[in-house]
């Protein structure tokens, strides 16, 4: 659970990696860098699923957004918006071996309770708009389903006063909030990313997450993470977390030497030292 201290992450210890089957990580400034994908930590996630682990990315942005990446990463799923969309890799047998074939989407929410709550946030993003100055719909904003988000900085900046102020009115109208490094999200439902995480645990593999949460690992880097890196023993921080450690209750156990992508890298090399293939349960 989220410590009193990060460890560097040769701490990690030998036993707690060799029983790992699962990784959760976030998107932005975790597996991106400058807003993308590296060719390195695409090719880490390549890795971690030949070496027969799941692999599921949880994160803020849309379901539009994540479709394609849906479609292109070798990851089992990409669980969006904040927990309420995932999108499910499927897969398909050729003379080659396995190949992706499509996306196919599953939600928390009904879709008429997904129509009522789309009209409700829209009138909440006006208000912001109105009431935030300097405040600005995230450019995603047309893939989104079940949140809405407001940008910070990603290609705006807001004060922290500024974001503090949205995050209020967000409140102040039944929403759920969080703030990502990049964007501040609200949704009305009880869903995150830790419930997300538990939900798609159980749709995959008819699991139940709380049970195993020893056998897997988390990898974030702000402090909408904070529900993961409280949940997980195994949770890991990449280096560019330090500068949201004052807005912190629930720091990650580990934390990387480099930041973003490569140190999404380096939580990789680290756990495939001590993995052997194959070894997920059915």
């Amino acid at each position: 659970m989220g410590g009193e201290a990060m460890l560097p992450l040769n701490q990690w210890p030998d036993a707690a990696r060799r029983r790992i089957h699962g990784v959760f990580t976030d998107i932005d400034d975790t597996l991106t860098t400058d807003g993308a994908i590296t060719d390195d930590a695409l090719a880490a996630l390549g890795r971690l699923k030949e070496a027969g682990l799941h692999v599921i990315a949880v994160t803020g942005r849309p379901v539009g957004w994540s479709v394609p990446f849906a479609r292109s990463w070798p990851v089992d799923a990409i669980v969006s918006e904040n927990g309420s969309v995932a999108l499910v890799r499927e897969m398909a047998h050729s003379p080659h071996g396995e190949v992706p074939v499509g996306v196919r989407r599953l939600y928390q929410q009904g879709e008429a309770t997904r129509r009522n709550n789309f009209t409700r946030m829209q009138r909440v993003a006006q208000r912001v708009l109105r009431e935030v100055p300097g405040s600005t719909l995230a450019r995603d904003s047309a893939g989104r389903e079940t949140d809405i988000a407001i940008d910070h900085s990603e290609f705006a900046h807001l004060s922290a006063a500024a974001i503090a102020q949205a995050v209020a009115i967000m409140h102040s109208e039944g929403m759920s909030a969080t703030v990502s490094s990049i964007h501040v999200n609200a949704w009305y439902g009880g869903h995150n990313k830790r419930e997300g995480a538990r939900w798609i645990v159980r749709e995959l593999y008819g699991r139940d997450l709380d049970a195993e949460r020893d056998r897997w690992a988390y990898v974030g880097d702000s402090t909408n993470d904070q529900l993961m890196f409280e949940a997980f023993d195994n949770s890991i921080g990449v280096a560019n977390i330090r500068r949201f450690l004052p807005e912190l209750t629930h720091l990650p156990r580990f934390v990387t030497c480099s930041e973003r992508g490569a140190g999404f890298c380096e939580m990789a090399v680290a756990l495939l030292q001590h993995h052997s293939p194959c070894r997920n349960p059915s």
